[in-house]
């Protein structure tokens, strides 16, 4: 089935839509199953040929929390290039993207040269569920925050992870102002706090997680 992939929360993607982007930040919209990303005579198996293109090419993976895949190098010279571009994406996936900091634990791979190509093999840990991925919503904004806060509290949802599209100053602020504004709203406790995480965790957010194992009468 073919998965569309979206850069910054492409317009076209509805506000309260259960889909989920697996290309982060500025990367490009792509078909997952095209050309361009999968070898054509294996189903299962990606492709790059860019340093860029490894990075989305985890990131599909992350998106379908795929345990181990096979992706194919093309237009790499020599294993240290190869084992450089490789460690590098798999750090920038982890450390800088949402989703990656969001679900990924660990990523690792190794290669072996073909002739034309190199065969590498990547595995991924996770410290999210295949299930919890999938839930994860798509905002354009923070604006979208109090309706989907309030829906996950009277749903009795105890987590809910939102990919935010625009992220501008002082949006922390105005997400703790809705936290205390919802958790008013529905008198939770101060003995039942909740706990909110931002992915990644350093510079410009991109997945709030929000943990509240609310108990409501």
């Amino acid at each position: 089935m073919k998965q569309r992939v979206l850069a910054l929360m492409a317009a076209g993607c509805l506000l309260l839509s259960g889909c989920s982007s697996l290309l982060d930040r500025e990367y490009s919209t792509v078909e997952a199953h095209t050309s361009k990303y999968w070898e054509s005579e294996s189903a299962d198996t990606l492709r790059a040929e860019t340093y860029q293109d490894i990075v989305n090419d985890l990131l599909i993976l992350i998106g379908q929390h795929t345990e181990e895949a096979q992706v194919r190098l093309y237009d790499y010279e020599d294993d240290t290039s190869v084992a450089d571009d490789l460690e590098r994406a798999a750090a920038e996936v982890k450390q800088e993207t949402p989703m990656g900091a969001y679900a990924a634990e660990y990523i690792t791979s190794e290669s072996k040269a073909q002739r034309g190509y190199y065969e590498v093999t990547v595995h991924i840990g996770y410290r999210r569920t295949a299930e919890q991925i999938q839930s994860v919503v798509n905002a354009t904004s923070t604006e979208a925050l109090p309706d989907l806060l309030n829906a996950a509290v009277r749903d009795g949802k105890s987590e809910l992870a939102v990919r935010i599209g625009y992220w501008g100053q002082g949006e922390a602020e105005k997400v703790a102002q809705t936290v205390a504004d919802v958790r008013k709203q529905w008198e939770i406790p101060d003995d039942k706090p909740w706990t909110v995480n931002y992915y990644p965790a350093t510079g410009q957010a991109g997945l709030i997680e929000f943990l509240m194992n609310v108990e409501t009468g």
